[in-house]
């Protein structure tokens, strides 16, 4: 393929080039002409003859050595050439010296796939006995390697303010004409990517399984329903253009068979979300724009979007969602935004008609000021395609495939496979390996990484992946680089020269988050994607060849990064933070259904329906949800939590098919009433899928994550490496513990260590022994006075009410908090194991005099600790870490016990599962009376007095088994001035407040209105009237109704967004009553020059209605006052006062 026809494509630059024969450093875009040749014809013309070509095997080195001499000498030290949109360098030495060999295995046509080895005969005995060797491959001074993505999704970025900051700025930006807010739809589905039948079919973390079969075989039928008979010419072309251009494509992946998400799709579909050019740089995502011509091009589908380019419109949208967060479907949202947005692009496939009314969400974020002009053109030229195979016979659907496959998982990807047709995927390689390897062969040895690590990169991109893989191993951040061999390169495979796939699973979202810190840092770092698949070639070279290769690599790379840097048109994608800027908004109709009854199934048949209230009610919190809607939420879910309890006993019931029993309950739930109907959003019609689920062999995830490696598990997200504050905000740092578990200890040393915590801020402690009266608003006291400053708070922190007023602290006080634990397996059901808690008696129990008097002298020690350790109770050690980490965003652990230690000795354990039974008993009856009170009074004291026998005999074993303190000690500073150090800001605490908009209103003072009074006292029936009715007394708050959201409807709601918070002149007019209601007559300014207005027909404020008497009925006070049957009082000159305008 010729240079001036490759997309994207990054040549290496020889040292000895002459300047004026520099080859493009930058990715290149498709001209017009070459994107016109590249995409598909016109329905209209002749159908082109298909060429075959079939690549001829070279097996052995004389072979190899052919090919390699083979190539015409040139005039320069390095060339490139291209086949098949993949890039072969050929280094040629200086004269007398021989050719240096790089490997074919990248330039290797698209056909020339597994399938064409399999006809070849390639012989699987020498490939096992070449899969055995491999780990024996040596890294030297002659081990090359070559990276190139295969696939990719945008990178996760987390922004660094709240969503509500983030909203408002976002308004700014477009308001100041420097940016579009973008908004699509969140489709309930599954990340499914593509690159082409040779490129690889990938799920989220995952190639080779049910969901990249149940992927490929519904893109193919998206062809067929678009191109009808010409589906597999089509299907071949694409698949040749993504390899050629090195192209893959993101969507969503919508079906019923992959498991159940907020409701069962009606159909089984997928829309295009992202379209990703690789090259050989980093890889390059297509605008929307760009996007929706590539799509209408080929004919698939696209996303429903939005564009808000003033400030009036992106105000508008965040109104709108506010409105509808609680009750919002796919009809009224689409409707809503439809009439805000400043343009509107409805989706190749219809919301309703093929997901449902049930919407996950909208995800909107800031692009191009351009975008709505490129959006109008692309528009103009490519309109909606035809789809010349919707009535036509498309074959057995995939409901239908999986339905008559049931034996296995495999059965059921072979004849998906089979059903899409050759054109579309001729190579099951993937799925089911090669030359009598199955699939499972494919796993490769896990010091692959570690080679590719060690060997010399031979262009940019290795570099700079090797950059990215390094720096997160080195940061111990939770994420696996899985290996697998290459099944499209078998041919190529040799001792010498090895392929592979590489999978970066990322185990956490919190490592997103810290990679873009480390980002922000070293702006050269290419961003962390998700869904990110590479392909590894590891080979040799001789010795000189090496030399002379590493040699003109390296020089190539430095010269790369010189002109890369140099470029000012290079813009990294951190480079401006607010280019990066995006907010996901979900609908609670969605979290009913997923967080809150699915998610909580685990818990609910776990733990019991206590803890299952205690999840949701959380959950609501943490959302913001308003006060009446988690009243509502609650009553259905306790219900739900009794039926479903009933109908399945202890056995639980599948998250992946949960909607077969939570879908009837609702439907007939919201049957009730009109309000039901509306917290449910829409129930109903529900799609059986259990004749047709997919089958999965083992565990996975609904996206189809990897396994885990034997023997393994992943990283929590509690790691060792830690988010950081800026130092210009306060810290609190505080400690969910027991008793016994030196924090004041720890508090000292802290205090006393010199530098603190390594830089200025003040450091101050309070412990709570000392302090009389309620502890934690002192500390919220204490650090008002003082708010940068880091806070010790030497307390015992047990539980969710005192974490939440630390949140509250660090959202008043401008702080974060840090929570320091002590570090122990825990147990099933505490995160403290019972080594943990003898350490902890046995530490009480040895002091003398201390302030809060819990020592040896304290007849019930062992009780206190006890009622601690309780306060625990419910949470595992993972769920109580992850909690907190997700709620602080970091976690400093004090080493506590040491890993080598000798088992806990049986006395102990009794004596310590007596302790806790005793404590269970107590409790049950007596609730938190004092142990010496109740009917277990004896039992308590006997049990106290071997307590401390019990410890006293094992007080050696108990010593040997802990940590060193000062070792203790200096793991907790480095990691607290790990976090103290920094410049960045950690997760905002701050919930969202805004709950649901019903109205939106100008809120007026009741002083202001009441001074309007002695004007009115002098109408003798006026004075009467407010005599009678009090109203001075009465009087607690009034406002003028703008817009309701039953009565006007969302869009009018929202159109007052842009004028949230500002001050409203407001001019009362005149003052009507009757005996049953009274309001005042008003009219309103202006805002920055704008005119406010009513969609009330007679704008006013209600001031009071008569018991029984709802406030609306005051809109009817103009035609009582003509029918005579109320009296309006004109105020002249009217009297002004202002309000602010909001949302309620």
């Amino acid at each position: 393929m010729s240079l001036s026809s490759t997309s994207s494509l990054l040549l290496l630059l020889s040292p000895r080039s002459s300047p004026r024969r520099l080859l493009p450093l930058l990715p290149l875009r498709l001209s017009s002409s070459a994107a016109a040749a590249a995409m598909p014809p016109r329905h209209d013309r002749g159908k082109q003859p298909q060429q075959k070509w079939k690549p001829k095997a070279a097996t052995d080195p004389a072979a190899a050595a052919t090919v390699a001499s083979s190539s015409p000498a040139l005039s320069t030290s390095s060339s490139a050439e291209f086949t098949g949109g993949v890039e072969r360098m050929t280094i040629s030495p200086q004269a007398g010296a021989s050719q240096v060999w790089v490997p074919r295995g990248y330039a290797t046509s698209a056909t020339s796939s597994s399938s064409a080895v399999a006809e070849q005969g390639v012989d699987g005995d020498k490939l096992s006995r070449l899969f055995k060797a491999a780990p024996h491959f040596e890294v030297d001074n002659s081990t090359f390697t070559q990276s190139q993505i295969r696939a990719t999704f945008y990178p996760k970025f987390e922004n660094e303010k709240s969503d509500q900051e983030t909203r408002t700025r976002m308004i700014e930006i477009v308001s100041h004409g420097l940016a579009t807010l973008e908004v699509t739809l969140k489709h309930s589905g599954s990340l499914f990517m593509y690159a082409g039948h040779y490129g690889g079919a990938y799920a989220k973390n995952s190639f080779g399984n049910i969901y990249t079969a149940v992927g490929v075989f519904v893109l193919g039928r998206l062809f067929r329903e678009a191109w009808g008979k010409e589906a597999p010419r089509m299907q071949e072309e694409f698949n040749d253009f993504l390899e050629k251009n090195r192209i893959s494509i993101s969507m969503e992946l919508v079906t019923a068979v992959l498991g159940d998400h907020g409701q069962r799709p009606k159909d089984d579909y997928a829309v295009i979300t992202a379209v990703t050019e690789l090259g050989h740089g980093k890889p390059k995502f297509y605008s929307t724009p760009e996007v929706i011509e590539f799509c209408r091009k080929w004919r698939l589908p696209t996303n429903h979007v939005w564009l808000f380019s003033t400030r009036k419109s992106a105000a508008s949208f965040f109104a709108a969602y506010d409105a509808l967060c609680e009750e919002g479907t796919a009809t009224p949202v689409c409707k809503a935004l439809d009439e805000i947005a400043d343009v509107a692009v409805p989706g190749s496939k219809d919301h309703v008609k093929v997901q449902g009314e049930i919407l996950e969400g909208l995800v909107a974020r800031i692009v191009s000021r351009e975008s709505s002009v490129q959006i109008e053109e692309v528009l103009r030229n490519y309109p909606l395609p035809p789809l010349d195979g919707v009535d036509s016979d498309l074959g057995p659907s995939l409901r239908e495939i999986c339905a008559a496959n049931r034996s296995d998982e495999k059965q059921q990807i072979r004849a998906l496979l089979e059903n899409v047709g050759s054109s579309m995927c001729p190579d099951h390689s993937d799925w089911f390996g090669c030359s009598g390897l199955d699939a499972q062969s494919r796993n490769a040895y896990k010091s692959v990484v570690t080679k590719f690590l060690q060997a010399h990169p031979t262009d940019y991109a290795t570099k700079k992946l090797q950059e990215m893989i390094r720096l997160m191993k080195q940061r111990n951040f939770p994420a696996a680089f899985k290996c697998y061999w290459n099944y499209h390169k078998i041919d190529s495979l040799s001792n010498d020269n090895l392929y592979y796939k590489m999978v970066i699973h990322v185990h956490s979202d919190s490592v997103f988050r810290r990679y873009q810190q480390e980002m922000r840092r070293n702006q050269g770092l290419w961003p962390l994607y998700r869904g990110f698949f590479v392909d590894v070639n590891l080979f040799k070279a001789s010795n000189m060849k090496s030399s002379i290769l590493s040699k003109d690599i390296d020089t190539s790379v430095k010269n790369i990064n010189g002109a890369l840097d140099s470029n000012s048109l290079a813009k990294d994608g951190l480079a401006d933070e607010d280019s990066n800027l995006m907010v996901k908004l979900k609908f609670l109709t969605y979290k009913l259904r997923t967080f809150l009854i699915r998610n909580g199934l685990s818990t609910l048949f776990k733990d019991g329906p206590s803890a299952y209230k205690t999840y949701y009610l959380r959950q609501m919190k943490n959302w913001g949800t308003s006060a009446s809607k988690q009243k509502e939420l609650s009553k259905l879910l306790d219900e739900w939590a009794v039926y479903i309890r009933r109908k399945y006993g202890n056995k639980p019931l599948s998250s992946s098919t949960y909607l077969s029993e939570a879908e009837p309950f609702l439907e007939q739930y919201a049957k009730r009433s009109p309000a039901n109907q509306a917290l449910i959003g829409a129930a109903g019609n529900l799609v059986q899928t259990e004749n047709f689920l997919a089958i999965l062999e083992a565990e996975r995830d609904e996206e189809g994550d990897l396994q885990a490696e034997r023997g393994t598990t992943p990283p929590s997200p509690t790691s060792t490496s830690l988010d950081v504050v800026p130092k210009t905000e306060g810290l609190i740092v505080f400690f969910p513990g027991i008793p016994g578990c030196a924090k004041s200890a720890l508090c000292k040393e802290i205090l006393n260590n010199p530098g603190g915590l390594g830089d200025n801020r003040p450091l101050h402690s309070l412990m709570g022994d000392l302090i009389k009266g309620k502890y934690w608003q002192k500390v919220a006291d204490e650090r008002k006075k003082k708010p940068f400053r880091i806070t010790l708070a030497d307390k015992n922190a047990p539980n969710e009410e005192v974490w939440r007023q630390i949140e509250d602290m660090c959202r008043t006080t401008k702080a974060a908090a840090v929570p320091v634990i002590p570090d122990s397996e825990g147990t099933d059901s505490n995160p403290f194991s019972l080594e943990a808690l003898a350490v902890f008696m046995s530490r009480v129990l040895q002091r003398v005099n201390h302030p809060g008097n819990l020592d040896k002298a304290s007849p019930n020690a062992g009780y206190v600790l006890l009622m601690f350790y309780n306060l625990y109770d419910g949470k595992n050690r993972r769920e109580f870490e992850s909690e907190l980490y997700e709620r602080f965003g970091s976690l400093v652990k004090m080493p506590l016990l040491k890993p080598d230690r000798a088992p806990l000795p049986d006395e102990v354990k009794a004596i310590l599962d007596e302790g806790i039974s005793l404590f269970r008993l107590h409790q049950s009856r007596h609730g938190r009376a004092e142990p010496s009170k109740g009917a277990y009074a004896k039992e308590w004291a006997q049990w106290e007095k071997r307590l401390r026998q019990v410890l006293f005999v094992n007080t050696g074993y108990l010593n040997s088994i802990q940590v060193p303190f000062d070792f203790a000690v200096k793991e907790v500073l480095e990691q607290l001035k790990s976090v103290a150090k920094g410049d960045l800001k950690m997760p905002d605490t701050m919930k969202q407040k805004f709950g649901n908009i019903v109205f939106a209103a100008v809120s007026l003072t009741p002083s202001d209105i009441l001074g309007v009074l002695p004007k009115l006292a002098e109408d003798i029936d006026a004075n009467n009237f407010l005599h009678n009715i009090k109203l001075a007394d009465n009087l607690n708050k009034a406002h003028v109704t703008l817009a309701h959201k039953r009565a006007h409807g969302v869009a009018a709601v929202s159109s007052y967004g842009v004028y949230q918070n500002h001050q409203v002149p407001v001019m009362f007019n005149a003052f009507l009553f009757s005996d049953k209601v009274a309001a005042l007559e008003v009219e309103l300014g202006t805002v920055n020059g704008e005119k406010i207005t009513s969609r009330n027909e007679w704008p006013h404020a209600t001031l009071w209605t008569a018991p029984g008497v709802a406030p609306k009925e005051a809109n009817a006070l103009p035609q009582l006052v003509s029918e005579g049957k109320a009296k309006r009082v004109a105020i002249d000159p009217p009297i002004t006062i202002s309000g602010v305008l909001d949302f309620y």
